[in-house]
C-alpha cells in the first residue's frame, strides 16, 4: 500500500471518535440522503483510483463465503464443495465461513483476483460505499475505513464537510 493510502487510514483511526459522532448525526437524516452523500464520494474516488492500486482488503481480511458462493466457486474450480471448504475456509466465531489465511489465496501478485468473475458477493460489493441503505451499515463502514483507503477517503471527506 502506498504512503498516501497509509496516511489516510491512520487519519481515520486517529479520528475514530469524530467519525462515530458524525455517523450518529448522519443517522438522523433520510436514508436516501445518506446514500447520496456516500455514493457521490464513492464515484469521485473511483474515477481517479483503482482497487488494483492497493488490494489491502484481499491482503488483510476475509469476506464471508455464503453457501451460494461456495457452491459457485467450487463448481468453477471443478472441485467438490467440501474439498473447497477444507482447503480454503474455516468457520469463524459468528459461524460464517471465512478464509483460513491472509492474504487471500486467490490474490495474484498484480493485485488481480484469479476468481474475479465468480468471487464471493462480499468481494463484489466491497467496499460497500455505493450500496443502498448506508445508514444500516455505518458500523461496518467505520471498520472498513481502517482497511480500505477508498472508505477512509470517503469518510474523511464526510467528516470535513460535516
Amino acid at each position: 500500500m502506498n504512503q498516501e493510502y497509509k496516511v489516510i487510514i491512520e487519519k481515520v483511526k486517529a479520528e475514530k471518535d469524530a467519525v462515530k459522532r458524525t455517523f450518529s448525526k448522519m443517522k438522523k437524516k433520510k436514508p436516501k440522503d445518506i446514500d447520496q452523500l456516500f455514493h457521490s464520494k464513492h464515484e469521485a474516488f473511483f474515477q481517479k483510483n483503482s482497487c488494483l492500486d492497493c488490494a489491502n482488503c484481499c491482503k488483510t481480511t476475509s469476506p464471508i463465503f455464503r453457501d451460494v458462493d461456495i457452491k459457485r466457486i467450487a463448481k468453477q474450480l471443478k472441485t467438490k464443495e467440501a474439498q473447497f471448504i477444507d482447503q480454503y475456509l474455516r468457520m469463524d466465531e459468528d459461524s460464517d465461513y471465512v478464509l483460513k489465511s491472509s492474504p487471500c489465496s486467490f490474490l495474484n501478485e498484480d493485485n488481480t483476483c484469479s476468481i474475479y468473475e465468480f468471487r464471493p458477493l462480499a468481494c463484489a460489493e466491497y467496499p460497500h460505499t455505493n450500496r443502498k441503505n448506508m445508514n444500516q451499515i455505518l458500523d461496518l463502514t467505520l471498520k472498513n475505513a481502517e482497511i480500505c483507503p477508498a472508505v477512509a477517503t470517503i469518510v474523511t471527506k464526510l467528516i470535513l464537510e460535516d
